[in-house]
């Protein structure tokens, strides 16, 4: 029995289309979460947008702070 190219499953684009699905809900979550934790402290609306808009972000930690050579300078624009 011959396949048609309906028949066949492009794999590809699935896992392309699944990926961009798990990264859609876990979004959707980590700024739920960051909402309702906002409603809890009973913030002004611009503080409520500022911690949405930053619940993306993560602290940083000790080894991120202490003996890490830097990988950009303080200011790039200004002369040295």
């Amino acid at each position: 029995m011959a396949s048609s190219q309906r028949d066949v499953i492009n794999f590809s684009a699935l896992e392309r289309e699944l990926q961009g699905a798990i990264e859609s809900e876990q979004k959707y979550k980590r700024e739920n979460e960051a909402k309702l934790r906002a409603v809890n402290q009973k913030v002004s609306y611009d503080q409520f947008r500022d911690l949405v808009l930053s619940c993306h972000l993560r602290p940083l930690e000790k080894k991120d702070k202490d003996g890490a050579p830097r990988k950009q300078p303080w200011n790039p624009v200004a002369p040295t």
